[in-house]
């Protein structure tokens, strides 16, 4: 009897041994696909002092996001072949940098205003906007220049038709701003440079003001811009970007009197001041129609950067001139965020 017993016990044992072992071997159950959009990664290892293992996680965590990019794109282009013409992809996310998430200033005015336009139709560039003026610009620099200055007063010259490079010589600014009012020039633009790398930019309408000083960089004339495209002088087409306080729309139209307001399309020229960060970037194009209708844009130089330091009414006058703006770093510059153009 106990003999009997103990074969029992030996085969339940066996018995459930065996069933464990099948139970281990067993297919797992296909997983449900992912419907749900990915989630990713975060950051959380900022707070981790050993580097090696500082380095180690963020490369894991890079390759993570990476894979949680590839298996989100594969869900919606699986989910747009299932719903067919029924599926709406969703929306694109709007990146966060410095420009779209800058503190608002109180000076930012719409085009539409009714006191803005009054205001643009009766200051005193109205008149060049109504085609009661033609520009008329004179471009001038200090005595003593090498060929690369020269050579950037004449391109720049390019981009402006109407426009003259006089020698200036020892005369004082003031006075070369007298004898262009008495021979009709509307615009003066005066390049300051040190040896030959410029870096200021005076920019004064004649004869009421008002009167721009900027800092100048980035310079490259036509010689140092890889496949750049032949000029003419033809009009221009004139493009201004992202201008959109009080000070912004000042400085854009005092742009935009410098060009004629009836440009030659025949040119296929423009000529674009696209301000991002209170940086004014400068560039001039040519339309090149490409087949298929596809178009695209050949650079034809030169190329520089604008940062406006003060803004005055008026024509130059450093002393007892009113300043409608001028740019204090210290004081003016205590975010990354706040731009004034």
């Amino acid at each position: 009897m106990l003999r009997s017993l103990t074969s029992t016990t030996h085969t339940v044992k066996t018995c459930a041994v065996y069933r464990k072992m099948e139970e281990k071997f067993v297919e797992p159950p296909p997983k449900e696909e992912q419907t749900e959009p990915t989630v990713l990664p975060q950051n959380t290892f900022s707070a981790i002092h050993n580097k090696t293992r500082r380095r180690a996680l963020y490369r894991q965590f890079k390759l993570d996001i990476a894979k949680a990019k590839k298996d989100e794109k594969k869900r919606l282009r699986k989910l747009k072949k299932e719903l067919g013409d029924k599926f709406h992809p969703p929306p694109k996310q709007v990146p966060h940098t410095i420009e779209s998430m800058r503190v608002f200033d109180e000076t930012t005015v719409d085009p539409k205003d009714r006191e803005v336009q009054y205001d643009e139709a009766h200051d005193e560039m109205a008149p060049y906007f109504k085609r009661e003026v033609a520009p008329k610009v004179l471009i001038t620099h200090s005595s003593r220049t090498v060929w690369r200055i020269r050579k950037f007063l004449r391109e720049f010259r390019s981009c402006i038709p109407t426009s003259k490079v006089f020698r200036r010589k020892n005369i004082r600014l003031k006075r070369v701003i007298q004898q262009a009012t008495a021979r009709d020039y509307t615009h003066v633009i005066v390049l300051h440079h040190d040896k030959t790398v410029p870096n200021g930019m005076i920019i004064s309408q004649l004869p009421d003001g008002p009167t721009a000083h900027f800092r100048i960089s980035n310079v490259r004339i036509r010689k140092e811009i890889k496949k750049c495209g032949m000029n003419t002088y033809h009009k221009p087409e004139v493009i201004l970007n992202n201008f959109g306080t009080r000070v912004g729309h000042r400085i854009g139209r005092l742009f935009a009197t410098m060009f004629d307001q009836d440009p030659e399309f025949v040119g296929r020229q423009v000529v674009t001041f696209h301000n991002q960060r209170d940086y004014i970037f400068v560039r001039r194009h040519r339309y090149v129609f490409k087949k298929n209708m596809r178009v695209a844009l050949k650079e034809l130089g030169p190329r520089f950067t604008l940062k406006l330091r003060s803004l005055q009414k008026g024509t130059f006058d450093s002393k007892f001139g009113e300043y409608e703006f001028v740019h204090k770093r210290r004081e003016m510059d205590t975010s990354r965020r706040k731009f004034f153009l």
